[in-house]
């Protein structure tokens, strides 16, 4: 019978030794079960007792993995994440970062889950990416893609910015505020959350624009459908450089008087879990929620 996925990549650039211990174990593991497996080269230096032959760029691993194992907290997968949902690989992961929304898999016991889920025993979720760009004088200066949010700041300094929000070409509203935070439903429990936007359920179609500590006590976070097209024109009146920030990893400057277009990306992460894998428990857990009463 043909496995579900046929070539293994693992994935994630460690802070520690345990997450390289990880690394290691996953692609002994993964050997010893017959898998094809190739590593991040990235770590080709830190691992320097595996075949040279077994290292891959990211991009090339999104070219020929089937399963992509990232190793590491949300950040790990948030950077992975920009890069495989251009390409057909499902996505898993080993937690070793601290909050760990989108990492499932408990990095100490991996196999009995990993087991089933190599064994066709899993949950697949789609999750989409925004894209990113500033236009300035009518062209695309700068573009990125975002799992979690897309962020409108005024970069290292705070200090009030400007702008007006239009959603599908229609004028919705201008803020003057440190900045707004566009957030796709993966990312409604990252920094929107801190910033007081919404938790989304993962399976909707919808963005949340949560503006960053507004001028005026009437501005509230906005939930639109996924498929708007979001444009905010940065005020020619702001001083310095703002940035747009996506997922707190990639950053593009934004002078006064650009334009910045958000919109959801035609890539999505294809991400999987274990069969057992309920949203709201991982929800429960992470955020303290209150246990069933009776």
């Amino acid at each position: 019978m043909k496995k579900p996925f046929e070539v293994i990549a693992i994935i994630g650039k460690p802070r520690d030794q345990q997450a390289i211990a990880t690394h290691k174990e996953l692609y002994t593991w993964l050997r010893n079960q017959d898998y094809k497996v190739y590593i991040d080269d990235r770590l080709s230096e830190i691992l320097d007792d595996i075949p040279s032959d077994a290292f891959a760029s990211l991009i090339q691993l999104g070219r020929i993995a089937d399963l992509a194992i990232v190793v590491g907290g949300d950040g790990n997968m948030l950077g992975a994440a920009r890069v495989l949902s251009r390409f057909d690989v499902s996505v898993i992961g080993v937690n070793r970062g601290n909050l760990g929304f989108l990492t499932d898999l408990n990095p100490e016991d991996f196999e009995h889950a990993l087991s089933r889920v190599l064994a066709g025993d899993y949950i697949e979720e789609e999750r989409f990416l925004l894209e990113a760009e500033v236009h300035r004088h009518g062209q695309v200066k700068s573009h990125n893609a975002a799992l979690n949010e897309a962020v409108l700041h005024p970069g290292q300094v705070a200090h009030m910015i400007e702008f007006e929000v239009y959603i599908d070409e229609s004028f919705a509203f201008s803020l003057r505020a440190d900045g707004l935070i566009v957030s796709t439903p993966t990312g409604s429990t990252a920094y929107s959350l801190s910033g007081g936007g919404p938790i989304l359920s993962p399976s909707l179609n919808a963005i949340s624009l949560v503006p960053m500590f507004p001028h005026t006590l009437s501005s509230r976070p906005l939930v639109v459908d996924s498929k708007r097209h979001i444009k905010l024109i940065v005020s020619p009146d702001n001083r310095g450089t703002q940035e747009v920030s996506c997922d707190g990893q990639v950053s593009l400057p934004v002078s006064p008087g650009d334009e910045v277009h958000i919109y959801q990306s035609p890539n999505v992460l294809k991400l999987i879990h274990p069969k057992d894998y309920s949203y709201y428990h991982v929800l429960r857990n992470k955020l303290g929620w209150s246990s069933k009463l009776f």
